[in-house]
């Protein structure tokens, strides 16, 4: 059957959108909209396959603004309905919208063991660095030191880098965006949709009200060029205004180099292997922090391997195929049965 050719206005409801002019999440949502129709394209899906989950926040009212089926649940347990939801109906293509508070936090726990088990969803973690709905306590990705409404004199933590935490869940897909760049983020979810396995997208987004400006630093155009880099697969880990600037390995890390200097050329900057087993230099690229490094965005890590919900539906056909009971009218009757008279 020949599918329709959708555009992004197929998967925008009729409800009025409700974040604050300017919030980094309408950019997630534009690129949503525009990604999906490329899915259904390239994999055949059809528009009653999609279903778009959520947890709490200001990021998780995404479900409303999609024109498909929707699951807006609770706080941090949007990963384990979107698990059952993926289990109990494999045919559907899970979306998941989660803030770095919803999913790192209270649902911390089921967000690991979602990537751990390699669950076949794709997960959209909106990283604005604070609680936003709640109205701007700082949250598990917010920078040491910072001021917010539950710390007033810094925070005195570490905060989570999402990437690391993924890679260090064993996850089979990471890759990060900012809001500001629509057309990266609808490429990144277009390989996620296609990736067989948990897919985590982290996209960077401003919270103008409570944390304006919380990726400034990288974010603003003018500077965006040299303080990012956007990796792909197969291609020179270059970057920078002039495309002069690149990565090598150093020892057991990475050195940012400059093309032409001190003899450096070309041919010893690092190719990115996205595939690679070896999840060192996916850690290494996902922990890379401005000044020092580069901020990588782009699909860091996208390597294959089984699935649960695969696993969990080949087990039941198997016991299926082997077991005597194949309807509850069968269960009541094995075993020890009598007649009461």
């Amino acid at each position: 059957m020949t599918m329709p050719r959708y555009t992004f206005k197929e998967f925008k409801s009729d409800q009025e959108v409700r974040w604050c002019p300017g919030c980094g999440d309408h950019g997630v949502l534009a690129a949503l909209q525009r990604a999906l129709p490329d899915v259904t394209e390239a994999l055949g899906y059809s528009k009653e396959r999609y279903v778009v989950v959520s947890g709490i926040g200001c990021s998780s009212r995404l479900p409303y603004y999609m024109n498909t089926y929707g699951f807006h649940s609770i706080h941090g347990r949007a990963t384990a309905i979107s698990t059952g939801i993926k289990v109990a109906n494999p045919d559907l293509t899970v979306w998941q919208a989660c803030g770095d508070g919803d999913a790192l936090a209270i649902g911390g726990n089921h967000f690991i063991h979602a990537i751990r088990r390699n669950v076949d969803i794709n997960i959209i973690l909106f990283n604005n660095q604070i609680y936003g709905l709640t109205k701007g306590q700082y949250s598990p990705t917010s920078r040491f030191g910072a001021i917010s409404k539950t710390s007033p004199y810094g925070t005195v933590e570490h905060p989570f880098n999402p990437g690391s935490l993924v890679l260090g869940a064993k996850g089979t897909f990471f890759a990060r965006s900012l809001d500001s760049e629509l057309k990266l983020t609808s490429e990144i979810m277009l390989s996620a949709a296609k990736h067989d396995g948990c897919s985590v997208m982290e996209v960077l987004t401003n919270c103008v009200i409570f944390n304006d400006g919380a990726h400034k630093l990288i974010a603003d155009r003018e500077h965006r060029a040299d303080r990012t880099i956007v990796l792909r697969h197969g291609e020179k880990m270059i970057f920078g205004k002039n495309r002069d600037k690149g990565l090598v390995l150093d020892g057991m890390g990475l050195r940012v180099v400059t093309i032409g200097e001190n003899g450096v050329t070309e041919d010893q900057i690092l190719v990115h292997d996205a595939h690679s087993d070896n999840v060192g230099i996916h850690m290494m690229l996902a922990d890379m922090k401005y000044p020092d490094y580069p901020v990588a965005l782009g699909i860091i890590r996208d390597v294959k391997d089984v699935t649960y919900d695969d696993g969990v539906r080949d087990q039941v056909a198997e016991v299926k195929a082997k077991s005597k009971i194949q309807c509850v009218d069968d269960l009541l009757r094995s075993g020890s049965t009598w007649e009461v008279k």
